[in-house]
């Protein structure tokens, strides 16, 4: 299914180290500073590249389980300080990771497939995510790492935020918060050349208008959502905090494994009814999940942590979505959009058991062995419904450079 990538990704104390060592190789263009800390005390780091005062804001790491982001971080700041065109009138400012407690968790650095990649997955709730927070807590319940953030974007006021994502499995897309004229055919072109597929029908950006294919703008907040249950409302996320400042935010999603299945823009022949036997599969595969978890948590007196707590959650999440896949109108009807919901659909019960299973492993349940049979018969047929096929990291990273540097481009532009 896969080969060992090329490179391996990078972690938090490598990123930082590299980026001490290009703040001392350049010290008159480049600093280095703590700008937060986490919930458990790890630092957040910004690494700023020139002094114009229109800045780019890159952001790595908002979801532990998305680590190309770390790697494009690094060589997006390498290229800057080594090309002086690109730092002319901008400066380029590198939060090094948003959720260092989470990509402490996540344990995957150089993953042969994707059940390596899930054996060692974790992605916290949505209250725990940087980004995500703003959408289901009240302001003053943001978790340190939210309230970094959208100070740094208080204090450098970005024409850009850039926050670099990943999906484990499909094709990339890019999300906007205002649309930038002259992305779509560059992005288009860098996937090509990169043999990356362009999800057409990305299930996160579900209705939303498209400037081009696999480029979602982002609607307003008068526009309805595609999945009502789901309390991860983008229109609520920090992306929006940069508009206080006339800026906006594109988020640019890169596969790790890719699949040619989600860039098929024919019209699928019964969507409603394709949706309705996914919600089907959605709810059988998570009772799988919950019995597991009913047998074992007595066992698990207690427990707590960060990785039960994000496998109950997602779990919580399933039977509202279920119902939205069931009885609200399919947002799009092509074949890559049920690609996309084919593949969240085996992606949310999926995460659930490989972080259960971590959970059970680490106090040697009885009932891990037949929870890591579940998850890796899931994993495999995940990769064979999608012919899976891994792309490489420098693709990878490549492909998200490219579409960053073009967006800091037009979206100046756009701001002129």
């Amino acid at each position: 299914m896969s080969l060992l990538p090329e490179l391996r990704y990078p972690s938090v104390p490598e990123l930082i180290a590299s980026a001490r060592a290009l703040a001392a190789q350049e010290p008159g263009l480049c600093s280095l500073r703590q700008v937060g800390v986490s919930r458990a005390g790890r630092p957040l780091h910004l690494l700023s590249v020139g002094h114009a005062r229109r800045a780019v804001l890159v952001v790595a790491g908002a979801h532990a389980n998305e680590p190309t982001g770390g790697s494009t971080l690094r060589v997006l700041a390498e290229r800057v300080l080594a090309e002086r065109e690109l730092r002319t009138g901008t400066s380029w400012h590198f939060l090094l990771c948003a959720d260092p407690d989470g990509a402490s968790l996540h344990v995957t650095p150089a993953p042969r497939s994707l059940l390596d990649y899930h054996l060692g997955f974790y992605r916290p709730t949505g209250a725990e995510q940087p980004e995500w927070s703003p959408a289901v807590l009240p302001p003053d319940r943001l978790p340190p790492e939210t309230r970094t953030l959208t100070g740094v974007i208080d204090e450098l006021r970005p024409y850009l935020q850039v926050t670099l994502h990943g999906t484990d499995l499909g094709g990339s897309w890019v999300q906007l918060t205002k649309d930038v004229p002259g992305l779509a055919e560059p992005f288009a072109k860098s996937a090509a050349e990169l043999h990356i597929p362009v999800e057409t029908g990305a299930s996160d950006a579900a209705g939303w208008p498209a400037s081009g294919p696999g480029v979602h703008v982002m609607p307003g907040p008068e526009t309805g959502v595609a999945y009502p249950s789901m309390p991860d409302d983008a229109r609520h996320s920090t992306w929006y905090h940069a508009h206080r400042y006339g800026g906006l935010t594109a988020v640019v999603e890169v596969p790790m494994w890719a699949s040619d299945l989600v860039d098929d823009p024919a019209p699928h022949p019964a969507p409603a009814a394709a949706m309705r036997r996914l919600a089907q599969r959605l709810l059988r595969d998570s009772l799988e999940v919950e019995r597991v978890l009913a047998e074992a948590l007595p066992r698990l007196e207690g427990a707590d942590g960060p990785l039960l707590r994000a496998s109950q959650w997602a779990l919580e999440l399933i039977p509202g979505l279920a119902q939205d896949w069931i009885h609200t109108p399919p947002a799009a009807t092509t074949m890559a959009y049920v690609g996309s919901v084919d593949a969240f659909g085996r992606r949310l019960p999926l995460r659930a058991a490989a972080m259960l299973l971590r959970v059970l492993r680490e106090t040697d349940d009885r009932a891990a062995p037949r929870l890591e049979q579940l998850v890796a018969s899931w994993c495999e047929a995940f990769a064979e419904r999608f012919r899976a096929r891994w792309v490489p990291l420098e693709n990878q990273v490549e492909h998200q450079s490219r579409t960053v540097l073009v967006a800091a481009q037009q979206a100046r532009e756009r701001a002129a």
